[in-house]
């Protein structure tokens, strides 16, 4: 059995409940089981394309910025950050006639922005650019230039791409509109969990016993805030739910057939109404799926496009967990499917191949993919990459601070992953295999704001889109605003326009609002600090919610801090928790799409036994095969 167990380096457990296993496809960088694969090295085949000399390019697109790691043909790593929006940001030097020198346009190839547009930030209305000389810097236009463009006028370029596509050509130095050449390419994304919190997924349909149509909304009765005096649940996923007549007994055996007739006239009043995504989950279904595939068959014959059954997804038992399990797969099924088509189309070269980051920390191929892996998709990178940071200072014991534009996530590594069998993503929670990664609304993003007289950071995130204040583009004081006032972050080296002025502006607005609640007395200084004390102990914590509240000293660790804004806090967390050692990675701002090129190809397969560990362990081989 123990050969067996390191021959395919994958982890059996074998609970009361169920049993696991993770298979990987290669050695990875340590020479053991600890999740990683070699992801480099000159002229080789490529292994997850099978092209030969194809670029090496690992991108994580987090709610603000994405980030990009990739590696040439010829070896060399190329490096850059774009907004998550998919627009390029840039200043204008001067205007004349149908023809705007742009600063950063003769850093880009000849040629690159022609066909893109060109809008006036913050502003609806904008006109294509129909030639690009990046010898001057110059844009021509195919119609008037905007009345409100003058020298120092931020403005946003946009070609309708997705931003991986985006970090894609500016990394090949591709002009739009130009073929990318093969391409290997390694995604993690927010866009799930983005959708998933702002209920920005599809019309969906719920298929449950008769009986249980009221499950989600009763859910498992527990108070999402204990001293609340007023409870606001959250509304379930579906948009209809729906009862059907049919019952199997606990041992999966039929007691009453699927009413068919019944099942098949409300199916046809969905299609009606163009409801086309459906979630099934019935009683029982786990020990046998009869039923549920049924159901399945008759909702693609009637033309429904997306499908989720919890049989085939969560065959465990638990109704209320597999059906949330199960709802949200179908609910974000189009978003992730669409947006995966389209990277994949921007590709285009029939070589090129697209392997997504799953919530487990491994790579899986595009088309085997489900939504319900992708929510902590983003993160799960930044394990990876933290844990090859230690790995290369020779610490094996740290705990990795990712600090992006929206939101700050924070796990442990020690000596191995730690994994959980179930994990929480706003209102739902999901049976899904996952990294332990704890996630608290701070991000550089983060709105700063007066609440009823007091000083308050977060939840709410400007995001990429106006962004910070700083960003010129209208939005509201954030962190990084502050950071900036402070003099904690440089402008000029901002990869897009920075605005101070706007962020000044922004700021005494705040402190007008403190000062008429009678609370404003402190200095600027004082109560910029005092935003950013609030995140920090926010922060904080997170990280003693994965350590000391698990027993787990983390004054033992060394506090891996990367993301766009971790360097900033790093020490403060580190004093508020007895942390002596930092360890601040060269691509601190990129280690999430470094760790991308540092997984491994893998997948978790689970099966629920429901026996004593005696009656079963001479079928274990059979299973691990």
């Amino acid at each position: 059995m123990l050969s067996t167990l390191r021959r395919i380096r994958g982890a059996l457990r074998l609970g009361p409940w169920r049993a696991s296993l993770r298979m990987t496809s290669r050695k990875d960088d340590f020479g053991h089981g600890h999740g990683y694969g070699t992801g480099h090295g000159r002229n080789r085949r490529d292994s997850d394309s099978g092209a030969i000399r194809a670029w090496q390019i690992w991108i994580d697109t987090g709610g603000t910025f994405t980030d990009c790691i990739a590696r040439d043909p010829e070896g060399k790593l190329h490096r850059c950050k774009v907004l998550s929006s998919g627009a390029l940001r840039d200043r204008v030097e001067a205007v004349r006639d149908r023809a705007i020198r742009l600063r950063g346009a003769s850093s880009l190839p000849d040629g690159f922005l022609t066909g893109v547009e060109l809008f006036p930030l913050g502003e609806m209305d904008g006109v294509a650019i129909q030639r690009h000389d990046a010898t001057t810097g110059i844009v021509r236009l195919a119609g008037p230039v905007p009345e409100s463009l003058r020298e120092g006028s931020p403005v946003e370029l946009r070609a309708g791409e997705e931003a991986p596509l985006l970090a894609a050509r500016l990394i090949t130095e591709t002009p739009y509109g130009g073929a990318l050449p093969p391409v290997a390419l390694r995604l993690a994304t927010t866009r799930g969990t983005n959708a998933l919190l702002e209920r920005r997924g599809a019309s969906l349909a719920h298929f449950i016993s008769e009986g249980f149509e009221d499950l989600l909304d009763i859910g498992g009765q527990q108070r999402p805030d204990l001293f609340a005096l007023r409870i606001e649940k959250a509304e379930p996923l579906p948009e209809v739910v729906v009862g059907v007549r049919e019952r199997l007994a606990a041992d999966g055996s039929v007691i009453d057939a699927l009413d068919r007739d019944q099942l098949a006239a409300d199916i046809a009043n969905l299609r009606s109404r163009g409801i086309a995504c459906a979630s099934i989950t019935l009683l029982h279904g786990h020990r046998n799926p009869v039923h549920e595939i049924e159901i399945e068959e008759m909702l693609l014959e009637a033309g429904f496009e997306y499908v989720a059954r919890s049989s085939a997804l969560s065959p465990f038992q638990g109704l209320l967990r597999r059906s949330e399990t199960c709802t949200v797969d179908a609910y974000l099924g189009p978003v992730i499917s669409e947006y995966l088509h389209a990277v994949k189309k921007g590709l285009g070269d029939e070589t090129s191949g697209l392997h997504v980051m799953t919530s487990a920390g491994g790579l899986v191929g595009s088309d085997a993919f489900r939504s319900m892996d992708s929510l902590l998709s983003g993160p799960a990178g930044g394990v990876v990459g933290a844990a090859l940071t230690g790995y290369r200072c020779g610490r094996c014991r740290v705990i990795a601070f990712d600090m992006g534009g929206t939101s700050t996530d924070v796990s442990r590594f020690d000596g191995d992953f730690e994994y959980v069998f179930s994990h929480e993503v706003g209102p739902v929670e999901l049976a899904v295999p996952a990294l332990a990664i704890e996630t608290v609304a701070a991000g550089g993003g983060s709105i700063c704001r007066v609440e009823q007289g007091r000083l308050a950071v977060g939840p709410e995130s400007a995001g990429a889109m106006p962004g910070p204040a700083s960003y010129g583009a209208g939005g509201p004081l954030t962190l990084t605003d502050v950071n900036l006032l402070l003099g904690r972050l440089v402008a000029e080296r901002f990869p897009i326009p920075i605005d101070l002025d706007a962020a000044g502006a922004r700021f005494r607005e705040l402190r007008s609002e403190l000062e008429a609640a009678g609370r404003g007395t402190g200095s600027d200084e004082e109560i910029l600090e005092g935003l950013l004390r609030i995140a920090d102990e926010r922060m904080a914590e997170a990280i003693r919610h994965i350590s000391i509240r698990k027993g787990i000293d983390p004054t033992g660790f060394a506090l891996v801090a990367f993301g766009g804004a971790g360097g900033q806090h790093a020490c403060r967390l580190a004093e508020l928790l007895g942390m002596e050692e930092i360890l601040l990675p060269a691509d601190a701002g990129l280690l999430s799409a470094l760790g991308l090129g540092h997984a491994v190809v893998e997948r978790f397969a689970q099966r629920e036994i429901l026996r004593p560990l005696d009656e079963v362990s001479e079928s274990l081989e059979g299973w691990l095969q």
